[in-house]
């Protein structure tokens, strides 16, 4: 059974997971997650790739572990892959599991400038919209000579500026926007048309205690004030001043991160959905960092049959 859908999309569902708890696990315990997340119901697994396993392995073992569920790159980085290994890396991973992985593609930089982060230079590759039409480019240049899978590539871009978004309409199955709120999901839905697959990630912090899901919350939008300068120029697109994206006031931390309990996420996915939104991917945050979040997920379940 694969996970595309005869007009060649994937088959997301309405409501996947979005992790980067995996790479604290054993390959062993990423493999029992997954099965599970599956037997959930589930439409599909996103991972995030940092410092964690690279992209291809952490997509590989997934599939390897599960059936059905499609698996989802969000986002492989373009800075640190060449595009003929990626070209290549996607292909077999789409012969061995036909339909069921999905290629993210991301990390531009917009500046020349390599960001320093935890005594690491990240590449830089200049401006972001002109490199991924590259990227893409040579993506789709290479002659590969492995065995042909049996379905084309399904690819995404992690889009969230107008001229990426275009781009992401133009040229891959939609945009995969991370760390948004649900304006730039109505945005990004206008902007790319009804044509595009739109698969959003949210947030959550699955705790009726406020006070201590706030601190979990504000934790969060605290990471990106700092260290990614494109979702910084998203929010002040979106409106935010300069003093809420400094100090992450509460305004920000409400519209980014859904927290409290079932009914709250709940209202926070329907109204992506209503705003143009395809998928929705849920990022549980907790106070446990590194752990796999399996009692959130399986209590968020419910949220599958929307």
């Amino acid at each position: 059974m694969t996970s595309t859908r005869k007009d060649g999309a994937p088959r997301l569902g309405r409501v996947g997971i979005w992790t980067f708890a995996f790479d604290g696990g054993s390959a062993g315990e990423v493999r029992d997650a997954a099965a599970e997340i599956e037997e959930l119901g589930y439409g599909a697994v996103w991972f995030g790739e940092g410092f964690g396993r690279d992209s291809v392995s952490q997509a590989w073992l997934l599939l390897s572990a599960t059936q059905r569920i499609t698996v989802a790159a969000g986002i492989a980085n373009i800075a640190l892959r060449d595009p003929i290994s990626m070209a290549a890396a996607e292909r077999a991973i789409n012969e061995a599991h036909p339909g069921r992985y999905v290629l993210g593609l991301g990390g531009h930089r917009v500046s020349d400038t390599p960001i320093q982060m935890d005594g690491y230079a990240i590449p830089s590759r200049g401006r972001a919209v002109a490199t991924m039409n590259a990227y893409l480019d040579a993506m789709e240049a290479i002659p590969l000579n492995s065995p042909a899978p049996p379905y084309p590539p399904h690819r995404m871009l992690a889009a969230l500026g107008p001229k990426m978004l275009a781009l992401a309409a133009r040229r891959t199955l939609g945009a995969h926007p991370y760390f948004v709120p649900v304006e730039h999901t109505a945005r990004a839905r206008e902007i790319m048309g009804p044509g595009a697959l739109l698969a959003v990630e949210q947030a959550v912090v699955l705790d009726p205690d406020l006070d201590r899901a706030r601190e979990v919350a504000r934790e969060h939008v605290s990471l990106y004030r700092g260290a990614a300068p494109h979702q910084i120029a998203n929010l002040r697109r979106l409106g935010f001043d300069e003093d809420e994206i400094a100090h992450g006031g509460n305004r920000l931390m409400d519209a980014i991160v859904a927290y409290g309990d079932m009914e709250t996420i709940e209202k926070r996915v329907r109204a992506h959905f209503d705003a143009g939104a395809d998928h929705v991917c849920l990022q549980v945050l907790t106070a446990r960092p590194g752990e796999i979040p399996l009692a959130e997920w399986r209590e968020l379940s419910a949220l599958t049959t929307l």
